[in-house]
């Protein structure tokens, strides 16, 4: 059987990034929660306020190693009193503290009914079962109070919150061995191209190394998502729809491809989508690198699919599938967050495309932050973009700009 003819898609307008991007997001709530062990809600995102379940410190302890004394008998110094007992942490003593009496108390210690004051052993001076305090203290000093840190029903985590290594910690003193997160999106990876081969084997002439699997895989688990690396398929339509009806089979909540996104001969991803069934939002973007990339939905599942060349898969990632991984994950910082710079070299006038320079990033001596482009700017050059450390926005028919004067980077994250 004959191939039919393809028909030619008609072009397309350029969008602007920001239209583009607004686009993605339309209508992108977090995914459902599912609970998880604490051990395991590391840069998760809460799905649920979360209150603590008792109050921290639960009764007055110690701050230090020394005495529980009553602050009245220490006023003055040198103070003599009789130790009667001592307290660890853990440990309580049920003795009340009498005048002129002390406690052995260590730091954590809960203290002991009639002490109000901790003496710092450093201050003292022991002798059998007496103690000498060589420096007044006052009351209540070395005494932590009972909800000096938070109180039971206080919420401490909010709905929202990525948690990080210190709300790990925090969740677990509130009491909690578990918490309600989003569900991690899925996002299903799909590359074509007949002359794309895996890394570290034999390569045929014309060969080239399928690399964009694994910025973007590490690009997706950076941003709170999970990874089904659908393979390689070849440059057939019917290859293609079958290789989308696969990765749709994973139950994926994005599918990524790479390659094929544009309107040649041999790119097929844009009519095997629309005979798959999704409709289109855009195809083409007004920006420099990563014009060819594309976004459309079928229900539920939504589709960007990335120009083949790995810098412009890249930064069309890193602008697009980045925030559509956060937004679906439950994040609040869902956009790329742009800063300013200054220029470390003269730059002409921008046309038609927002460009994203890949530039380097250096402090000078007033610490003001200095982006220079990099000599090669070509968008299937990867050691340029592994050099960079940031990329140099430039927006559509920006006049000429002269090293010194202000710009706007965005770091690269990844």
């Amino acid at each position: 059987n004959r191939t039919k003819p393809k028909k030619a898609k008609p072009d397309v307008a350029l969008i602007p990034v920001e239209d583009a991007l607004t686009s993605v997001l339309h209508e992108v709530t977090p995914l459902p929660a599912e609970t998880v062990a604490l051990d395991a809600a590391y840069r998760r995102v809460l799905a649920a306020d979360l209150a603590a379940r008792r109050t921290v410190p639960s009764s007055d302890v110690s701050a230090m190693d020394g005495y529980a004394v009553r602050g009245a008998d220490v006023m003055d110094a040198p103070a003599r009193l009789k130790v009667v007992g001592e307290v660890a942490a853990g440990h309580p003593n049920a003795h009340v503290v009498q005048s002129l009496e002390a406690l052995r108390i260590f730091t954590g210690g809960v203290m002991p009914q009639g002490a109000d004051t901790v003496v710092i052993q450093e201050n003292t001076i022991r002798r059998d079962d007496w103690v000498i305090v060589n420096e007044a203290a006052r009351k209540g000093q070395n005494v932590r109070r009972a909800g000096n840190d938070f109180r039971e029903g206080d919420f401490l985590l909010r709905k929202g919150r990525r948690l990080n290594a210190r709300d790990l910690a925090l969740a677990a003193t509130m009491n909690h061995a578990d918490v309600p997160v989003h569900r991690r999106p899925l996002i299903a990876l799909l590359a074509t191209g007949d002359e794309l081969v895996k890394p570290g084997g034999a390569l045929k002439p014309g060969a080239v190394i399928h690399s964009n699997a694994y910025a973007l895989s590490a690009m997706i688990s950076a941003d709170g998502g999970q990874v089904q690396d659908c393979g390689i398929v070849s440059d057939t339509l019917e290859a293609t729809r079958q290789a989308i009806r696969n990765a749709d089979a994973t139950g994926a909540d994005v599918l990524v491809t790479s390659g094929g996104a544009s309107v040649g001969d041999h790119d097929w991803v844009g009519r095997a989508l629309e005979a798959e069934g999704f409709q289109m939002g855009f195809w083409k973007v007004a920006m420099r690198p990563g014009k060819p990339v594309m976004f459309g939905r079928r229900g539920a599942l939504r589709v960007i699919g990335l120009p083949g060349n790995p810098v412009s898969s890249f930064v069309c990632a890193t602008l697009f599938l980045a925030p559509l991984v956060r937004a679906l994950a439950g994040r609040s910082d869902i956009r790329p967050l742009t800063q300013t710079a200054i220029l470390g070299a003269d730059l002409p006038a921008n046309g038609e495309r927002q460009d994203y320079m890949r530039a380097s990033l250096k402090t000078d001596e007033a610490g003001h932050n200095v982006a220079t482009p990099l000599s090669r700017q070509d968008s299937a050059m990867l050691s340029p973009l592994s050099q960079a450390d940031c990329m140099i926005v430039r927006p559509v028919h920006v006049p000429a700009a002269k090293a010194g004067s202000p710009c706007v980077i965005l770091k690269l994250a990844f």
